[in-house]
């Protein structure tokens, strides 16, 4: 199942202090009930508990209240546990605050392509002003960016590659959780949920030697597989891309011949 970017009600980030960042695009709890399950395939426990910052700043027009009561609970189906708000209006904030949610707008919580962006600019600056030798240290940079797990990655565990590309070379058990913002490679099964392109990039690739997730995710984009792995690609070598549906882009799996 997937989810076309252009019409999504709602959208999930990951924050540099490890929350989940969900950027509304509407306040009403059965439209962003209706979003969720489409997104994520009506799967109820599809994230781990963990704590989530509503942001309001792709909310075109603000109602005069908010159902926070209704917003949490709906979260809570998803096993998401809301614990603050941003980019909210002045005049619900004070509602918010009695709903128990914190007032987050704090730099701290900026998003991870907000708060990478400035290393990129203080790394070259003094490149031109020194010596040869400075260039030798900047060289790891880019396969600083490739995180490689050697570990078989067990029920409950996540692993984040943050800027670039996850190799994973002893399989991803059911009930874990695999995200890059590039792409993922696992070497063995994959099994669990795996999110490549985690902060838009819809170049990213998931490829894997033996293709059995429960929800795969390219750029926000899902599909889960509730009704069983096409038998196509079914613990076989498979590649999961984007690819170009009309008007909206699609997750494309195709099988890979290796070797």
């Amino acid at each position: 199942m997937s989810a076309p970017n252009a019409v999504r009600s709602i959208e999930f980030r990951n924050a540099t202090l490890g929350a989940t960042i969900a950027v509304l695009r509407e306040t009403e709890p059965a439209r962003l009930a209706d979003a969720l399950h489409l997104m994520l395939g009506g799967m109820p426990d599809f994230f781990n508990g963990e704590a989530a910052v509503l942001d309001f700043s792709g909310v075109s027009a603000h109602p005069e209240r908010i159902d926070w009561v209704g917003l949490a609970s709906l979260f809570r189906r998803y096993r998401l546990q809301p614990v603050g708000v941003r980019c909210l209006p002045e005049t619900l904030a004070a509602s918010a605050r009695q709903a128990g949610l914190a007032i987050l707008d704090g730099a701290e919580l900026r998003e991870r392509q907000g708060a990478a962006a400035p290393a990129p600019q203080a790394r070259p600056e003094p490149a031109p002003a020194a010596t040869p030798a400075p260039a030798p240290a900047a060289a790891p940079a880019p396969g600083g960016n490739t995180l490689y797990i050697d570990r078989p990655l067990r029920s409950g565990q996540q692993v984040y590659a943050r800027g670039g590309d996850l190799v994973l070379l002893a399989g991803v058990s059911n009930g874990s959780e695999v995200i890059a913002d590039g792409s993922i490679h696992c070497y063995g099964p994959l099994r669990g949920r795996a999110l490549a392109g985690a902060h838009g990039n819809t170049e990213a690739r998931i490829v894997t030697t033996n293709f059995g997730p429960e929800l795969v995710s390219i750029a926000g984009i899902y599909r889960t597989f509730e009704q069983g792995i096409p038998a196509s690609v079914a613990g076989r070598a498979a590649l999961v891309r984007l690819t170009a549906g009309g008007t909206e882009q699609k997750l494309d799996i195709e099988s890979l011949q290796l070797g």
